[in-house]
């Protein structure tokens, strides 16, 4: 990479990193566990009392999205404090959600770092999965990292649960296939209750983990994480309806060093 290159991607990743956290707050206590300071613009139509720590003692937060959130003021998004988006893109391997192109240009478009992921079923192959991601989702610099989000089904068409040993080689088959073709590493996002059927503490991957009743360090013991999906009930202005929400491990320092190292190039 040339010096000149080098020199616009440190401005834009910090024009990035600032697009969030920190302008203005809804909250003004949190619950237990809340330290405060500057808070994004977001809500919760049903708050939960955090004991083990508050997701808004983080600075940066985002959002995951399909479908179902509808049309989408991604101008007013970004000006709440919303630092990232993760947008649904396939399911299994013949599934493409139909609002991802509107959503991945639009993002992009408000200068949102935004990532696809996908919605793993266990009726098909991690290859033949990983192949019908890579139709329907651009390989684009400045790109979050690709999701792989696997959990427990509930399809009456793929009623399927695998053991625990053909799940992990499945999914890491998947998981090839896509650093090949991205350049960069999946995150995994998963639930309580996958996690621990499939002894995922044991798996040495990037986490996103999903946790709306206490603090990730109680529920994942021992556990690094990078995204914290701490609600399924949030709102944010610029959506309609729920939405859910996600924060960051870090501070807003060590986010600009994580999108430094993980974005797409």
């Amino acid at each position: 990479m040339s010096k000149l290159v080098r020199i616009l991607s440190v401005v834009a990743l910090a024009a990035l990193a600032a697009c969030g956290g920190g302008r203005g707050a809804h909250h003004v206590g949190g619950g237990a566990g809340y330290v405060a300071g500057a808070v994004p613009q977001l809500g919760d139509t049903k708050p939960h009392a955090w004991q083990g720590g508050h997701p808004y003692n983080n600075p940066v937060h985002g959002i995951d999205i399909s479908r179902w959130q509808g049309a989408i003021d991604w101008g007013r998004v970004r000006t709440s404090g919303v630092s990232f988006a993760f947008l649904k893109a396939t399911e299994g391997a013949d599934h493409s959600d139909p609002e991802f192109p509107r959503y991945w240009r639009e993002a992009g478009q408000a200068r949102i770092p935004r990532g696809a992921y996908h919605y793993y079923y266990f009726c098909r192959s991690g290859a033949e999965q990983a192949m019908w991601f890579i139709r329907n989702v651009p390989r684009e610099r400045g790109a979050l990292p690709p999701v792989l989000d696997i959990e427990w089904t509930h399809s009456r068409t793929c009623p399927r649960r695998p053991g625990p040993d053909e799940i992990r080689r499945e999914a890491r088959i998947f998981m090839d296939i896509l650093q090949r073709h991205y350049g960069q590493r999946p995150i995994v996002y998963t639930t309580v209750d996958f996690y621990r059927d499939n002894n995922l503490r044991l798996w040495n991957e990037e986490f996103w983990l999903r946790s709306v009743a206490d603090h990730p360090r109680n529920v994942y013991p021992g556990k690094a994480w990078t995204f914290w999906q701490y609600t399924g009930t949030g709102t944010v202005p610029g959506i309609q309806g729920q939405v859910d929400l996600n924060t960051f491990a870090g501070d807003v320092g060590g986010w600009r060093r994580w999108l430094a190292r993980r974005l797409q190039r």
